[in-house]
């Protein structure tokens, strides 16, 4: 199996965070407000510059009114989908 890029998934989370964010009808604002985290890491979150812990994870799903596996299967799925298997 492959390495995977921390990279790579970490921008592909933060795709999928965003498009839940949208969806939720939240800014990043009220995002992080119900996530118990800062704004700016919302927003480093969203460009795969940082990735959260397993605490953050459940916070923002929660925030979000979803499961945290949704936010993981998600960014799996895609990984999976956009990076060939060698």
């Amino acid at each position: 199996m492959a390495k995977s890029d921390p990279q790579d998934i970490g921008a592909i989370f933060g795709g999928v965070l965003q498009r839940h964010r949208a969806r939720a009808g939240l800014n990043q604002e009220n995002l992080a407000f119900g996530a118990g985290v800062d704004r700016t890491f919302v927003s480093r979150l969203e460009r795969g510059i940082r990735q959260p812990t397993i605490t953050t994870l459940i916070g923002l799903a929660d925030a979000l009114g979803i499961s945290a596996s949704i936010l993981v299967q998600e960014t799996e799925a895609e990984y999976k989908r956009i990076k060939p298997r060698k």
